[in-house]
């Protein structure tokens, strides 16, 4: 709540004048235009210390004027401006406080510093794209994206060794078993996987040994789409949505999808976040390597 405005020494004088007069606290409100409890804690500090005038507080006078609280509002336009910034910026005005003091008054604000969320940088034209796709599939019934393949690749890291991780232990535990991470030399801390979902569950999962292109891309469909879509117990006339990956939108995964009657999703670039599989890779990667490598792989020809 707003500190009342100050009231002025001639002011408090009249209050006491009225009071001395006999005049009542509501009366005296009234006819000065001053809250209540104003012309009653004037006459309390009249009565206990003989005068009107202002006393000498404690403390340090306040640095945070009304002033410094209107420069703040350039948080509002720049939010990524620093406390050092503001800082700068006040002292410029004769204003000098720390840093410290500059984000409590934005917190008491109910302004807060906290991590920025990330989001992918879309162009004019990929968000004239994502709108147009929204538009179009808004009235979409429900066995529509009942009927759908989702796919998409993910890297998966298989001893942990690029994330950062910890442990519960002991003192002189940290050699035990259950303690530890295991690592691999040669570069196999990651592996590249094929998935695929619908509505009604999960599809095969394949194991990439080595780098993908259009080939190994065409390889993995004309092996396991079908029989996740079988498995999947899709219908007749279901859609496959793939990403605008550049393997997936080549010349001969193009022809080789028109050869194999393949009806496709169209799908706006940059929308990891309206695949539903993105979901579920994560709860692929806390797994080991032993989890991920006896599935099913494929090696590049």
């Amino acid at each position: 709540m707003p500190r009342r405005k100050e009231l002025s020494e001639d002011l408090r004088s009249r209050i006491v004048d009225l009071h001395e007069a006999g005049k009542g606290y509501k009366s005296i409100s009234k006819s000065l235009d001053v809250h209540v409890s104003m012309v009653r804690q004037t006459v309390y500090k009249w009565r206990k210390f003989s005068t009107v005038a202002t006393l000498p507080r404690r403390g340090h006078p306040v640095k945070m004027t009304a002033r410094a609280h209107r420069m703040f509002n350039g948080v509002k336009k720049n939010p990524r401006v620093s406390a050092k910034d503001l800082q700068k910026s006040l002292a410029h005005a004769n204003i000098f406080v720390d840093t410290s003091t500059i984000r409590k008054t934005l917190n008491k604000n109910e302004v807060h510093g906290r991590t920025p969320r990330r989001k992918p940088l879309l162009s004019k034209k990929n968000i004239a794209a994502h709108l147009k796709f929204a538009k179009e599939h808004l009235d979409v019934p429900q066995h529509y994206w009942q009927n759908i393949l989702w796919t998409d690749e993910t890297k998966i890291e298989l001893f942990g060794n690029n994330t950062q991780h910890y442990v519960w232990r002991k003192k002189g535990t940290a050699h035990k078993h259950q303690n530890l991470i295991p690592t691999a030399k040669h570069g196999r801390g990651s592996i590249m996987v094929w998935g695929c979902l619908a509505a009604s569950g999960s599809g095969r999962i394949v194991v990439i040994d080595g780098k993908i292109n259009s080939r190994v891309y065409q390889d993995i469909l004309q092996e396991h789409v079908r029989p996740s879509v079988h498995q999947l117990k899709l219908r007749r006339g279901w859609v496959m949505q793939q990403d605008n990956d550049r393997k997936h939108t080549s010349n001969s995964t193009k022809e080789w999808l028109h050869q194999n009657k393949i009806r496709l999703l169209e799908w706006p670039s940059q929308s990891l976040d309206l695949n539903p599989i993105e979901m579920l890779w994560h709860d692929l990667n806390p797994f080991t390597a032993e989890d991920v490598w006896g599935k099913s792989s494929l090696t590049p020809k």
